[in-house]
């Protein structure tokens, strides 16, 4: 049996913008989704996924990870008809949208595979073939979500052809609180919709992506420096753009404005946006833990993790 393992992620700055080739940040978060691949008889694949989930997202994600998964086996090379196996999904880490748990499960898959098939595939190989398997999720993905599944830490991207990566360092891990809406949103209609806006209102999108790009300057220059503080402002920032294009909800600005409230250096959505997390910035425990019980007394579900693990 081969066995692999993906990182959840948070985009904590510029979401959606990193399709365009802005610069975006994400950094691995504390759970992992873990994979394993075994051969067995007939023909073909099976999976069976023992994820947690926010309810409905595995039924409401099926067809996107059947199409992933084929992605991926084309794109390691195994040919199921010859070698048919079994693929077993589990871990810690939630089956929702906004923690990149698609991108972690193509990342553990890609791996499984490798150890199965004694492949050999490097972290940047893994990396690859989770990008071909993130497509079935999201049509043309930004390639992040994928990066932070597969290396782990704190990384600047940009995309291109090739993308530019580069880890950041955190002098230390930091507490974050995610809030999930509990809504299963469609990543690949968020960023339809911002095209075609994008498309139809040039002039002000482009003043938008604009004030996007310069934050993200201010953000890494900030985080390099351990200024948490102003941290916590860009991503408050981050959210009014996020919210101009119009990927935000109602839920989320409610819990992004509860976090702040009750203490969060900063709060804004994270991922697709239309539903799934936000993130609060929430340097130690006792905050953590007060912005956590606030969103959870208002019934909504807090994940107490780190970032740049």
């Amino acid at each position: 049996m081969g066995e692999g393992s993906g990182y959840g992620k948070v985009i904590l700055f510029n979401e959606h913008f990193v399709v365009y080739g802005i610069p975006a940040i994400a950094s691995a978060i504390g759970s992992k989704t873990i994979a394993r691949v075994d051969k067995t008889e007939g023909t073909g694949w099976t999976i069976k996924d023992e994820r947690p989930e926010t309810p409905g997202y595995k039924k409401n994600k099926m067809d996107h990870q059947n199409d992933s998964i084929e992605r991926i086996l084309k794109a390691a090379g195994i040919d199921v008809n010859q070698t048919p196996i079994n693929i077993y999904l589990g871990g810690d880490l939630k089956a929702a949208s906004g923690v990149g748990a698609s991108a972690a499960s193509c990342a553990a898959i890609a791996r499984a595979l490798s150890v199965q098939f004694n492949l050999g595939f490097s972290d940047e190989r893994v990396n690859e073939i989770a990008y071909e398997g993130e497509k079935g999720y999201h049509g043309t993905p930004s390639g992040i979500d994928n990066t932070a599944a597969t290396f782990g830490g704190l990384i600047w991207f940009k995309r291109g052809d090739p993308s530019f990566i580069k880890r950041l360092a955190l002098k230390q891990p930091v507490e974050i609180v995610m809030g999930n809406t509990g809504v299963v949103a469609n990543t690949k209609a968020a960023v339809a919709g911002v095209k075609e806006r994008k498309e139809n209102e040039p002039e002000k999108y482009d003043k938008i992506f604009d004030e996007a790009k310069e934050l993200a300057q201010k953000a890494r220059s900030a985080l390099e420096v351990h200024d948490l503080q102003t941290v916590g402002q860009l991503m408050n920032k981050n959210h009014e753009l996020l919210q101009q294009i119009e990927v935000s909800s109602q839920d989320l600005d409610f819990l992004v404005k509860l976090a702040r409230d009750n203490g969060a250096h900063g709060a804004k959505m994270t991922g697709g946006g239309l539903g799934g997390y936000m993130v609060a910035l929430t340097p130690g425990k006792e905050v953590q833990e007060k912005v956590a019980q606030a969103m959870e007394k208002e019934g909504f579900e807090a994940l107490i993790t780190k970032i740049g693990v």
